[in-house]
């Protein structure tokens, strides 16, 4: 099966299994490595882009359900004061899980742009870090949400 990709704003003809996870399709057809493998089972949120704005587990979202559809992944978000922000809060300790965060938070603050701590809390809740540092991504957030 052929599906085309739109991934970061240029398509792409992926030749592949309808049930190929969209993960392995972004870092071993096109070399996209900011999305990580964490858990296989979209409980971690290592992997998480954005599907037509919406942040997806891509470990778990099949190649079958993208045709026609927007991917981005942090490598398609550029250094904007959002990267800024988890860099200046020092975010990352291990930096494995600071993509799915970077892409979690960025697809709350494109819909929300002056979100509550609440709501802060709520949509970064399903993405998990290993190290520890949720009160600085929390805080990274909230730094970006603030910025001019």
């Amino acid at each position: 099966m052929t599906v085309t990709l739109n991934v970061n704003g240029r398509d792409h003809a992926i030749d592949g299994d309808p049930a190929t996870p969209l993960l392995y399709v972004l870092r071993d057809d096109l070399a996209l490595n900011g999305a990580k493998y964490g858990c296989g089972l979209g409980q971690c949120g290592a992997c998480t882009v954005l599907v037509d704005d919406k942040p997806v587990f891509a470990c778990v979202t099949p190649l079958a359900t993208l045709a026609g559809r927007r991917v981005r992944t942090v490598e398609g978000l550029g250094n904007g004061k959002l990267q800024q922000a988890f860099a200046t809060e020092q975010a990352a300790q291990c930096g494995y899980c600071i993509a799915g965060m970077i892409m979690r938070a960025q697809a709350l603050l494109e819909r929300n742009p002056s979100p509550s701590e609440a709501q802060i809390r709520a949509h970064m809740q399903p993405n998990l870090c290993r190290c520890g540092t949720h009160m600085r991504i929390l805080r990274a957030v909230r730094r970006a949400a603030e910025a001019p």
